[in-house]
């Protein structure tokens, strides 16, 4: 069980990026939810906005960053994120691959999913258990992906 609460946040501080990380009821009471939670790392506004879209028609919670460094405080205070979805060509400290290898070795629980719009020339640069996905990237292997890592069971 997860239990959250209604944000909202700005993202990729010139834009404005309302992503909803979870519901809440009125009065600032927590409801509580079944949702495994994914983390979407993506700085370009239209893929991000593509992405919590797809995540949440499938029925998992979409929580965003627009680096890895967000991405990183993010993971340090929530418990329910079990995957992270991330790209590789993004601004900041470090891109999807390091962002994949730093995970890997503080939370290895997590699972992750890379993309990018550029061939990766060599998987073997990712972290054990990692997968690539290109982009564009299609809706159903990638949900089916996420059902495989989570062994969710929600309907199709």
């Amino acid at each position: 069980m997860v239990s959250v609460c209604d944000t909202r946040r700005e993202t990729a501080g010139e834009r404005n990026l309302w992503a909803v990380d979870h519901f809440c009821e009125s009065k600032g009471k927590c409801m509580t939810t079944n949702q495994p939670a994914v983390l979407i790392v993506e700085d370009e506004a239209l893929i991000l906005l593509g992405a919590v879209d797809l995540i949440e028609s499938a029925g998992f919670t979409a929580v965003t960053a627009s680096n890895a460094d967000e991405a990183i405080s993010i993971l340090g205070t929530r418990q329910d994120i079990h995957l992270v979805f991330t790209d590789v060509d993004m601004p900041g400290s470090m891109d999807g691959v390091k962002l994949s290898h730093y995970i890997r070795d503080r939370w290895p629980p997590i699972h992750l999913i890379v993309a990018s719009g550029k061939t990766l020339a060599d998987q073997r640069r990712l972290p054990d258990g990692a997968i690539f996905f290109s982009k564009p990237y299609h809706e159903q292997p990638l949900i089916d992906a996420i059902r495989t890592f989570l062994d969710a069971r929600l309907p199709s």
